[in-house]
């Protein structure tokens, strides 16, 4: 019986579209081309066979960017440095949360970072960024990009757009700008950045080569559930996937979503420099993908839940969490237009300094100490001593990461076990 071909890129049922949690199922992937797994097998193969030396030629050619696909063909598989089973199933998934035309996945999301500026900066072009970042990319704007002659001007997070219009006006008095790179919601105050307003300080700017630079978001913090940067005119959006995304503090990966005049030539020197994504951890990031929203949902659900207690609590001096942002405000404005969730991931200043931050920590039992973010389990940190040491302390201090500062990532535990576990830790300030 000759039985009907499906089409696994499939996004709607006719004029139904189909949610990515749905998708994440079985989008991009043929049950008929591995012995009809339900799953995409691990594919640890180095290389690939062609069918012909044409096939071959032809696969090369399209992977160089040579030429481009044809309509119906495919661009064939050649070497996991280029390309995988694994890899390209994951990025296909990816396209879907973000409703991107590209996705292009690396081996961290330093990688990807990194990969974004090295395609789209030239050596005297001035890369203009949000303050605070995450410390290792403001390490790398500070101290690895100077060597290639790339200079980096900051302005910081909940800046006036005056404040803003300033940076922007000291950056071009140092060159072209290349790239504005942003991170919103902040790591780790949750400043926020208005995208649309960096998006149209960027429409009459021209970079080295006389064309628009473009403008790249770190969306890790809220994304891909509770923000849509290209909605709000990004370029690229960059994700540490070893954060929510992965979500079990298990795989260390990243990715950028976007346009494919933007995502190509960031595709193209991954290829040159190989800091793809193994295929085994792009299978673990597949895992992760069908569970994402549920698990950022219970993260959220509970983390409003630790917010309010602690934002009651004697011994704490600030809660900098979204949900508590002042209804009127420029900052609450901009929330309402950009943000759909206030996410899992907050910061609070303990009363007193680093001692008091250091008493409070070293008693947790429930809350891991350790850094990163976006996992099943409550992490908590001391960034201005671990994720941020890194950055000058008068950069610092400027960006609110200051000794008192504790991040947290709150996971999907019971919100009453954490509770506990804080009261006995706070009492022992």
């Amino acid at each position: 019986m000759k039985t009907k071909k499906k089409d696994f890129h499939r996004r709607a049922i006719g004029s139904h579209v189909l949610k990515p949690e749905t998708q994440m199922m079985g989008y991009g992937f043929d049950p008929s081309l591995s012995e009809g797994s339900l799953k995409p097998p691990v594919f640890l193969t180095s290389t690939f066979v062609f069918d012909s030396a044409e096939h071959g030629r032809d696969f090369f050619d399209m992977a160089s960017g040579r030429r481009e696909r044809s309509p119906g063909e495919s661009e064939g598989l050649i070497y996991s440095r280029f390309n995988n089973p694994n890899m390209e199933v994951l990025e296909d998934r990816l396209t879907l949360w973000e409703n991107s035309e590209m996705a292009v996945v690396y081996s961290s999301g330093m990688a990807a970072i990194f990969t974004a500026i090295m395609a789209h900066v030239k050596p005297g072009d001035v890369l203009i960024y949000s303050q605070p970042i995450y410390g290792g990319t403001e390490t790398l704007l500070l101290n690895i990009l100077p060597k290639w002659g790339i200079k980096a001007v900051g302005f910081a997070a909940n800046d006036s757009k005056a404040a803003v219009d300033v940076a922007f006006e000291k950056a071009k008095a140092l060159g072209p700008i290349g790239l504005a790179l942003i991170e919103t919601p902040a790591n780790p105050t949750n400043g926020l950045v208005d995208i649309a307003y960096i998006a149209g300080k960027l429409k009459d700017e021209r970079n080295s080569s006389d064309e628009r630079p473009p403008l790249a978001v770190d969306n890790t913090f809220l994304g891909p559930v509770w923000q849509k940067p290209l909605e709000h005119g990004a370029d690229i959006v960059l994700y540490s996937m070893t954060k929510y995304i992965g979500g079990h503090s298990d795989l260390v990966a990243g990715a950028a979503m976007g346009p494919k005049k933007y995502l190509k030539p960031m595709k193209a020197l991954r290829g040159a420099i190989g800091n793809q994504i193994d295929p085994h951890t792009c299978w673990m990031t597949l895992r992760s993908l069908e569970t994402l929203k549920i698990r950022m949902e219970k993260a959220t659900d509970n983390a409003k839940i630790i917010a309010e207690y602690l934002r009651d609590h004697d011994k704490v001096e600030k809660v900098h969490y979204l949900g508590f942002l002042e209804p009127g405000s420029a900052a609450h404005s901009l929330y309402e237009r950009q943000c759909l969730a206030p996410g899992s991931t907050f910061s609070f200043d303990v009363k007193g300094g680093q001692a008091e931050a250091f008493r409070f920590l070293n008693e947790l039992s429930v809350l891991k100490l350790a850094v990163s973010l976006g996992g099943t389990e409550t992490l908590i940190s001391h960034p201005a001593s671990t994720t941020h040491s890194g950055v000058p302390k008068d950069l610092r201090e400027i960006a609110g990461v200051t000794d008192s500062l504790c991040r947290v990532s709150v996971g999907i535990e019971d919100a009453g076990d954490l509770i506990a576990d804080l009261e006995q830790a706070l009492a022992k300030i």
